[in-house]
């Protein structure tokens, strides 16, 4: 597989989202779903319903979110519900909770530790699938980016536990560890599969805390804000913001890389090169 495009700007406004995906020149064609991070109440480092209104407006897109695996405003339908209302989504675009009314399982292929995937029975209702993702810490996953919010984040609530136990939902806190980063990996898969090609990306690298925005209480960000990148190629774009954290200047830097580094993060990105479905190799345009 030869290298991906990966668009990237210092520029980190709505405007400059639009743009981004413009030079992706791809038509997400039918009904478009738009997978953000909604925020666990008390997070104060999400990406904003503002912040993504007018390129979810620009693909017609509507909102999409699962419930939680873990305690918290997000692990039922109904507090998931409240936390959409309350945090803004339900004002910038119709919003839907796609596992509120069970579960769909697919299948994955050659998968490195799991053979299927559980996802949201509403997922078929979209012809394609814009996934907008805040690239930060993460306290299992040592990041978080495009391959964790289509693995875990697309995944129902007993998938996420299935993904987290590596197939085994009574192991969520205690599996072998980059067993969980490889079954991260297969569900990414899955989801790519599913849509066949109908996926675009876009990443922002903005208030970088070495916690992810599931975190009610989570540490302020250390290092400066980097800017967005987006592909077409999850695994290319995952890896060009890694690069871009151990390229800055920014001393405060060192925090997020050992986050990364003790949750050993790149492997998830290293099982998914494996399994084919994207590169880790890309060329960076700076727009």
């Amino acid at each position: 597989m030869g290298k991906s495009k990966v668009f990237f700007t210092k520029e980190i406004t709505p405007e400059a989202v639009l743009k981004l995906y413009e030079a992706l020149e791809v038509t997400l064609p039918g009904k478009v779903a738009v997978k953000v991070h909604s925020g666990e109440v008390g997070n104060q480092n999400f990406i904003r319903p503002s912040f993504w209104q007018p390129m979810i407006q620009k693909v017609n897109g509507t909102i999409v979110e699962c419930n939680t695996a873990y305690e918290g405003a997000r692990n039922t339908t109904k507090a998931h519900w409240e936390t959409m209302k309350l945090h803004g989504w339900t004002e910038a675009a119709e919003v839907d909770i796609m596992d509120e009314d069970g579960e769909l399982e697919l299948p994955i292929e050659n998968g490195k530790k799991i053979r299927k995937n559980f996802v949201g029975t509403h997922m078929e209702k979209y012809d394609s699938l814009l996934v907008l993702s805040h690239f930060k810490g993460h306290p299992m996953g040592g990041f978080g980016g495009a391959l964790k919010n289509i693995s875990i984040g697309l995944a129902s609530s007993h998938g996420k536990a299935y993904i987290h136990g590596v197939g085994n939902t009574e192991n969520f806190w205690s599996s072998d560890h980059n067993s969980f980063l490889e079954s991260m990996a297969d569900a990414a898969q899955s989801i790519v599969n599913y849509f066949s090609g109908k996926i675009a990306y876009i990443n922002v690298m903005k208030n970088m805390s070495v916690d992810c925005d599931c975190c009610a209480v989570a540490e302020d960000p250390k290092m400066a804000d980097i800017g967005m990148l987006a592909s077409l190629d999850p695994i290319a774009l995952d890896q060009a913001c890694v690069d871009l954290v151990y390229q800055s200047e920014d001393p405060g830097k060192k925090h997020l890389i050992e986050r990364m580094e003790s949750k050993n993060g790149i492997h998830t990105v290293e099982a998914a090169a494996e399994l084919g479905f994207g590169s880790r190799e890309y060329e960076l345009v700076e727009m």
